[in-house]
Order: C-alpha cells, then sequence, then structure tokens
C-alpha cells in the first residue's frame, strides 16, 4: 500500500488525537489513585496498560504518518 500525503495528515491528526485524550485520561487516573479512590490493584493495572499500549500505537501512527509527509 501506498502511503500519499493526505494519509500523512490523517495518520499525525490520530496519533495527536490519541496523545491528548490519553494524556487527560493518565491525569485523571492519577488524580484519582492520588485521592485515595478505593479501587482493586487490577483497575489500576489494566488502565496503566491501556495508556501504554495507545501511546505506543500513537508513536507508530505518527511515524507513519510523518513518513507518508515526507515522500514527495
Amino acid at each position: 500500500m501506498k502511503l500519499e500525503r493526505r494519509h500523512g495528515w490523517l495518520l499525525v491528526g490520530v496519533a495527536v488525537w490519541n496523545f491528548l485524550t490519553y494524556a487527560m485520561f493518565t491525569r485523571n487516573l492519577w488524580s484519582a489513585h492520588a485521592e485515595g479512590e478505593d479501587r482493586p490493584t487490577g483497575y489500576w493495572v489494566a488502565h496503566s496498560v491501556l495508556i501504554v499500549v495507545n501511546v505506543a500505537i500513537g508513536v507508530v501512527l505518527a511515524r507513519l504518518g510523518v513518513k507518508a509527509l515526507r515522500r514527495r
């Protein structure tokens, strides 16, 4: 599959959206934990794994998008 510039912009946009939403999610999760919200350990672990995986997906999408944008 050949990525064009328009695909690059889409991928970069989705990556930025992913970073912003998961930054807010991380902040909210951190605040809940700091305030002593009573949740099982599995809750904190599962949500932390979600954050790491989605940031990794964002990095992959951003790299693909930048690569597509650099093509002429």
